[in-house]
């Protein structure tokens, strides 16, 4: 025990915490969270500035804190710098709070803080668990501390002597007090009397116990908000009508049909179309059918999904001279478009005035979201107020905030307060979307081993031609840029994960005017993916299993761990009927590891079926392995999608997908019918989990429906 809080306080001396009380007539606490640990995946890093005491003492500053306030309600209230799009990061911070506190889990609110102007609210990257850790429960175990103060000086007792649970403070005689009772004695309090410091690991009693979503209730009841339930004064019902094209151009517009139309308030023209405002969007759909409108075809119009590819295969690197004495085993793999599709469709509300800007809406990056809407209706940034609102999914598509400037453009158009939403063939089609990509995969090896890998990639790059949403209106696309190019990380070939001798890789790119966005694992999903293939096929022009040849070959004894617990608990190389197999995939970033087992039934290769998934990860401390569970579950769905059916075509500068129904996204029915996670014991601090199981689970459904079928699949989706 004594070993462990040395442990733990050098591991706070190292990050430098300074916890600040800030002048309240309640107790409320602050941790600055500009450089509370390792920026964030795409996130730039922010250094804290000098401080006074004179200069935290300011009643509510929470710029570029994480903020905990006790109520005398006895509420918690922690105003989170993050977005919830149902990563369940609310409840991981919830329980982060609760554990250090000794309050009950329905006593912590954690409401989102809205843009501010300094510090870290930048959303991805699989960052937000563990960029929180620390300064949540320090925040946590002092006001604690502070507590305990305030009542042993109520009572006149030793403060040793007293205890905490259930948001209470007792005494030995069986007295107690609620916090809330006792927050503003705890607020004047400036030296608390015990420890202040988090609870080691093995005191933990929330952290590490599988908890159901604090939000769990609202979302399965409705009365979880999210921005189309806002009911902003005035705001109407607004859509637009988009051209056929990527990048299409205005031509003319005929309105006066529309315009005609009951329950029809105005009809504008926005950058990315023509915005019709209505009472409804019954209303405003049907206005913006009635009208008639000319388009220029966008710069693409004579691009095709087959041209697409042939310069990709084009602008690969070429391959160099492989190890003298050496046998190839060499691939090239193709994967499309994929639309991020997220549940809730895009949506914001916008209030423009000519000397001010409110705006609602659900995103990843709040404050680049801010200055991104200034600039485009003129405004100073310090006159955009900026509402983080929960978001229905995101996958990585609110990095991005079009609909936010699109909507705030109308606002001022129209002169009106408006509601825009983004249908579903709205986002699919003139959305951002995860880039093509074609890779080639040299493994060179000699007597049993590997002893050079080379895996050069070209992807598509986003160019902006001409004028438009996605080109004039800086911050849609040059806002994110500098999270999109870091977030991946360094290429999955270059992280040493197998033994594999002479590691090489290099890229090249196809410019497109194509709107892009970071899609969940970014370029892991596609870079592993196809690694993991051929490491498949290594092992079998070496005759060997493929989890034996990675056991041998794995560098990580934390990756060979979780691998070795999925093919236990999946009863690896088991007799399965003709059409049927099992296939398996590793993945390691974000200081986490997982492994995926997949048993696919292919007895008709048109239409295979994942049957089962079996996943284990490493993500050091696992806040809420429920969550976690979770996690894991969506990133199999991801992968069963990708790899067999989900992608998005384009024909003549068009995407052709528009909804579910031609997006194949796996549904309920192409689920699998068993899945189980194992998440393995850890007292490290917490990785990334969020992005990390698509890799593994993709390669895995991949392999296993390469060992059904007897074939090497290149295309992705397979069914493409």
């Amino acid at each position: 025990m004594l070993g462990e809080e040395r442990s733990l306080a050098r591991q706070w001396s190292r990050r430098k915490f300074v916890v600040y009380s800030l002048a309240a007539s309640t107790l409320t606490v602050a941790a600055p969270l500009g450089c509370d640990a390792a920026p964030a995946e795409g996130a730039e890093p922010t250094a804290p500035a000098p401080r006074r005491s004179s200069d935290v003492l300011v009643t509510g500053a929470d710029e570029e804190m994480l903020v905990l306030e006790v109520t005398e309600a006895n509420k918690v209230v922690v105003r989170l710098p993050r977005v919830e799009v149902g990563q369940g990061v609310t409840t991981a911070v919830a329980m982060m709070i609760a554990e250090e506190l000794d309050a009950r889990i329905a006593d912590v609110e954690i409401p989102l803080a809205g843009a501010r102007t300094r510090g870290n609210q930048f959303t991805g990257g699989s960052s937000s668990v563990s960029s929180l850790y620390g300064p949540a429960r320090e925040l946590a175990a002092l006001a604690r501390a502070k507590l305990v103060t305030a009542a042993a000086k109520q009572w006149r007792l030793p403060a040793r002597f007293l205890y905490t649970r259930n948001t209470r403070v007792f005494a030995p005689d069986g007295r107690s007090a609620t916090f809330g009772s006792l927050t503003a004695s705890a607020a004047r309090i400036t030296r608390p009397t015990v420890s202040s410091r988090p609870k080691p690991a093995s005191r933990h009693r929330v952290i590490g116990r599988p908890t159901t979503r604090i939000d769990a209730r609202d979302i399965v009841t409705g009365k979880a908000e999210y921005a189309g339930d806002l009911a902003v004064a005035g705001a109407k019902p607004t859509v637009v009508a988009r051209p056929p094209t990527l990048g299409g151009k205005l031509v003319s517009v005929d309105s006066r049909a529309a315009r005609a139309m009951p329950g029809v308030h105005a009809v504008v023209k926005a950058a990315g179309g023509v915005a019709v405002v209505a009472d409804s969007f019954h209303h405003a759909f049907q206005a913006r059918d009635a009208l008639r409108i000319t388009w220029a075809p966008g710069p693409l119009a004579s691009l095709s999904d087959a041209e697409i590819r042939s310069r990709l295969r084009a602008a690969v690197p070429r391959l160099g001279t492989p190890p003298r004495g050496s046998t190839q085993t060499e691939g090239e793999f193709e994967f499309a478009f994929v639309s991020h599709a997220p549940m809730e469709v895009l949506t914001a509300v916008a209030d423009v005035r000519a000397d001010r800007a409110e705006i609602w809406f659900s995103s990843q990056t709040p404050m680049d979201a801010r200055d991104s809407i200034a600039s485009a209706v003129g405004l100073p940034a310090a006159k955009v107020k900026v509402h983080v609102i929960r978001g229905g999914g995101s996958f990585g598509r609110r990095l991005n905030h079009d609909a936010a400037i699109e909507a705030a453009l109308i606002s001022k158009a129209a002169r009106r307060p408006v509601k825009l939403m983004w249908s579903r063939a709205d986002d699919i089609r003139h959305g951002r979307m995860r880039p093509a990509s074609h890779h080639r995969i040299r493994a060179s090896h000699a007597g049993g081993r590997v002893v050079a890998f080379s895996h050069v990639t070209a992807s598509v790059s986003e160019s902006y031609e001409g004028k438009g949403l996605f080109s004039a209106q800086g911050g849609v696309g040059d806002a994110v840029a500098p999270a999109l190019a870091t977030a991946a990380g360094p290429l999955p070939s270059d992280d040493g994960l197998y033994n594999f001798g002479r590691v090489s890789g290099d890229s090249g790119s196809v410019d497109l005017a194509i709107p892009l966005g970071a899609w969940r694992s970014v370029d892991s999903g596609t870079m592993r993916t196809a690694e993991e293939i051929v490491v498949d096929e290594v092992a079998r022009s070496l005759g060997k299993d493929p989890v034996a040849f990675r056991r041998i070959t794995l560098r990580n004894k934390s990756v060979k761990a979780v691998l070795d617990k999925v093919a236990a608990a999946g009863d690896w190389g088991r007799t399965l009927p003709a059409g049927q197999a099992q296939g398996v995939a590793v993945h390691e970033e974000y200081g986490s590891c997982v492994a995926c087992l997949v048993e696919i039934d292919a007895g008709d290769p048109k239409n295979p079926r994942v049957t089962r998934v079996v996943m284990a990860a490493d993500v050091g401390t696992a806040v809420n392995p429920r969550g976690l569970e979770a996690q894991l579950m969506g990133t199999a769905i991801d992968g069963i999608s990708t790899v067999l059916t989900a992608g998005l075509h384009i024909d003549r500068g068009a995407v052709r997908e528009s909804s579910y129904a031609d997006f194949r996204y796996a549904r309920q029915r192409h689920a699998p019918l068993r899945f189980e996670a194992h998440i393995m014991p850890s007292r490290r601090e917490p990785g990334g989990a969020g992005e990390l199981g698509v890799p593994a689970a993709a390669g895995a459904v991949a392999n296993a429906y390469a060992r059904a079928t007897g074939t090497r699949p290149r295309r992705f989706p397979l069914t493409f």
